[in-house]
Parts: structure tokens; sequence; C-alpha cells
């Protein structure tokens, strides 16, 4: 039996273009959930499948990485980091450009970065052993846009986006969370903005080795949008909200409602009212103001009254 892979790469250098103003100044995996960047939470998924050492790609505001990792350590276990420049390469252009990073043997594990899941990931690794595959895709039947097409007879995934054979309507999600063989990396021309569903795509045409497995247990959530941010905070607010970094200064009068959360050295006024709305570490709430679903970001004092405003 193979050793069960121990390296993670994470993607961690896109644009955050949907996100607009949350993404000025934080890449998307950054962004806290819950006063919990969102990569680390990718980190312990990971860790706690097996996972002991990270390789995390970047390119907007990557010295945000070098602030929030300055050892280049999470939990005592090595974070290396792959800078794109002066674009960013995408999913395939990543891997390959972080090639020398990765392991030379055996599989890895690679993760969209701007995804929360608890899927059970020895499954996968299992499955991805057992077919031989020179990559496994973890799939949902549920949950997302769904658009792989996978026939569980022969674990091969035979289409994504209906670009192979339009007239099959796809039943499955494609997670983010899939397993690399370092074979796979060959097919990847060296310096080229590439996603990696074109590679996928000619893996089809070609015969090769990509399966997948259907994993429908757990949850997972893609955090593509400021809606979806607040939502997932609202499906987690049964285990902790409000959320309130032991650093926060909050006035005794303010009132914290729903799925709240205040980061770090954040400030609440007098007065101030607080629903489902995400305060994040240095921001500023002046006193009597009101903010409904809400994101502070601290790029400024932040008063009045808002809703459904990015801040």
């Amino acid at each position: 039996m193979s050793v069960f892979p121990s390296t993670a790469f994470v993607l961690g250098a896109g644009l955050g273009t949907r996100l607009k103003a949350l993404t000025q100044r934080l890449p998307k995996p950054l962004l806290p959930v819950c006063n919990q960047p969102l990569v680390t939470r990718a980190f312990s998924h990971l860790h706690e499948a097996g996972v002991k050492e990270f390789v995390v790609n970047t390119h907007w505001q990557a010295q945000a990485y070098a602030q929030a990792f300055p050892a280049c350590r999470w939990e005592g276990l090595p974070i290396r980091f792959s800078h794109e420049t002066p674009e960013v390469l995408e999913t395939a252009g990543g891997l390959k450009h972080a090639e020398a990073l990765l392991p030379r043997s055996g599989a890895f594990w690679v993760y969209n970065g701007d995804i929360l899941s608890t899927l059970p990931l020895r499954a996968a690794w299992a499955a991805h052993e057992a077919a031989g595959n020179e990559v496994t895709l973890v799939l949902r039947s549920k949950d997302g846009p769904l658009q792989v097409s996978f026939e569980p007879e022969s674990g091969r995934i035979t289409d994504v986006g209906k670009r192979l054979h339009p007239e099959v309507e796809p039943a499955f999600l494609f997670t983010g969370i899939y397993l690399v063989e370092p074979e796979f990396l060959q097919r990847i021309p060296n310096g080229i903005k590439m996603g990696v569903v074109t590679v996928f795509l000619d893996m089809i045409r070609a015969g090769a080795k990509l399966g997948g497995v259907v994993v429908d247990d757990g949850d997972w959530w893609d955090l593509g949008t400021r809606e979806q941010i607040l939502e997932v905070h609202k499906v987690l607010s049964s285990s902790g909200a409000p959320w309130i970094a032991p650093d926060a200064r909050i006035d005794s009068s303010a009132s914290l409602i729903g799925a709240t959360a205040v980061g770090a050295r954040a400030q609440i006024g007098a007065g101030a009212i607080l629903e489902d709305t995400l305060v994040w570490e240095d921001a500023v709430v002046q006193p009597e103001s009101t903010l409904r679903r809400c994101i502070v970001t601290g790029n400024g004092v932040i008063s009045g009254h808002h809703t459904d405003a990015d801040l």
C-alpha cells in the first residue's frame, strides 16, 4: 500500500474579482471566516486527513501571506510559497510553476483556496489508489453547479462543462479538491497561463486515467461571493456566534445579533447594533451605528446606518 499523501498544494493566487472591496488588501484565501483565515481552515481539514506540509501559490497581495505566516509555518507544519509574477497563471499554470516544491514521487493533494469543506478525504485516497489514477477528482451530487459527467461503474470522468458531450447533462459538482500524481505535471507547458480543466479534457480525449469519487458526506461551501460568506456564517452560527476576538473592544451597550463576528483589536462603539455582520481586525464602528448584513474591512472608521454593504 502506498503512503498517504503528506503534501497539499493550496491555490491561493486568485484575484477575487467577484469580492471587489473585500479583496482590496487581502487575497481571498486570507479572508476571515468566524475570525479565522479561510486558508487555515483548509490547512486544518487537510491535516486532519494526514497532510503534513503545504505549498501555496501567491500573486495578488502576496505580502499578506508573509504577514499572516511570518515563519512560513502553521501549527508547526511547513508552508512553502510559490509566487507568480507578473501575472497569475491560473490552476494548471500555477501547479507547473510550483513543480520544484511538489513531490517527485507519490500523489499530492490540490485544494482550492476559496472553499470551506469538511469532506472525509480518506475515501478519496482509497479510490485513487485502488484505481491507479493519474488524477482523481472529489465530486458531489449536490451543493452547487453540476458540471462534471462521471461514470460510477468505470470510475472515469467523461466530460467537464459539457465541452466534449454537450448532449449529456452533468450530474456532479467538482469540489476543487483532487489527488494528483507527479506525472500529471508533465502535461502542462512551462510558463503558460492555463486552467486545469483544459488539461483534464485533454486527458479524457487521450483515454488517460482521470477518475472521480463521489463524497456526499460532510459539508462543502464555495465562498466566492459576499453572500456566500455571510451565509456560511449563518450556517455555522449555532456552534458559537457571535464570534468575538479576545482583544476586541466592545462597549457594553452595543448589541451583537445573529451571525456576527468581531475580529482582533476591532472597536465597537456605544449603542451600536450589528446584525449578521462581520467586522474584521482593527476595524472601528462608531457609536450608535447600525449595520445589518455588512462586512467591515477596516479600511476606515464606519458610522451611520448600513445594510448589505461592504465598508
